[in-house]
């Protein structure tokens, strides 16, 4: 489950904040050590650990982390996530980026886990979307992952959604699948964004994998269903939030995406707090 570009991102993160130097660790003395933690200041699920050990791993100066929860683990205010042992400059370098991965990982995690409680029961699983930060998609998509989500396609390389204006420029739904088909035989999901029930009757006679049914009312959304019967997955995207999310898995559909997961992320509030010195 761990992002392939976890040392890259890290590295980048860390790189941004200290630049030439850290000039305020700089005051510390150079073998003094602390021990510290890092407590949560809101209930929700903590995601972003492989990201922390990676920040302090890749600092110079001994850090040793005993985590308290585990990854995935739902958490209320005020408890301790992990202690911290080490040199007191790696610490204070480090803080902000760890803590920026931390608390950023855990908010999406914690929004992702109430729309997964809030379907269960149904057949709907939450997706993500590509509505994610510029360099931290596979860290964002991990923390859907890790909050019971599922994720979309990665990019516009492992997948063809086939939307508005894709059917414009390709002159209709039938031709954009069919170029899709012939673009890529092997891929085993071309997937096309309706908008009316014409346009999902298109889709299904074009042959299309799954049918994303964009900003559909509750009535259109049971409607499709039926006419589908199952012979191909529906997605329902547009405009979901907590007080709808329920309504729409109800009416049958398959997937449920949400763009607010990783677009409108409420960071969970950690802070490090130094207990003293070794």
């Amino acid at each position: 489950m761990i992002p392939a570009d976890l040392h890259e991102v890290v590295a980048r993160a860390l790189a941004e904040d200290i630049g030439p130097g850290d000039l305020s660790a700089a005051l510390i003395d150079v073998g003094q050590l602390s021990h510290a933690r890092i407590v949560s200041r809101d209930p929700g699920v903590v995601c972003g650990r492989p990201y922390v050990q990676e920040v302090f791993d890749q600092l110079p100066g001994w850090v040793e982390i005993t985590w308290l929860v585990e990854e995935g683990e739902r958490v209320d205010a005020g408890r301790v996530i992990c202690e911290l042992k080490g040199y007191s400059s790696a610490l204070l370098t480090g803080e902000r980026t760890a803590l920026n991965f931390l608390q950023t990982l855990s908010g999406i995690a914690t929004a992702t886990s109430r729309f997964v409680q809030l379907v269960n029961g149904t057949r709907a699983r939450i997706l993500d979307t590509r509505k994610t930060l510029p360099g931290l998609r596979l860290a964002e998509k991990y923390a859907v992952r890790v909050g019971g989500g599922h994720n979309h396609r990665l990019g516009l390389y492992d997948g063809i959604l086939i939307k508005e204006n894709h059917i414009a420029a390709a002159g209709g739904i039938a031709e954009a699948v069919m170029r899709a088909r012939a673009l890529a035989p092997l891929l085993t999901r071309v997937e096309v964004e309706v908008e009316n029930l014409e346009e999902l009757q298109q889709a299904l006679d074009a042959g299309a994998d799954i049918i994303m049914l964009d900003n559909f009312s509750l009535d259109l959304m049971c409607q499709a269903v039926q006419t589908v019967a199952g012979r191909v997955p529906l997605e329902a995207s547009g405009n979901v939030s907590l007080a709808t999310a329920r309504a729409i898995a109800e009416t049958g559909v398959d997937f449920i995406s949400i763009g607010s997961l990783t677009r409108n992320i409420t960071s969970l509030d950690l802070s490090m707090r130094f207990l003293g010195d070794l």
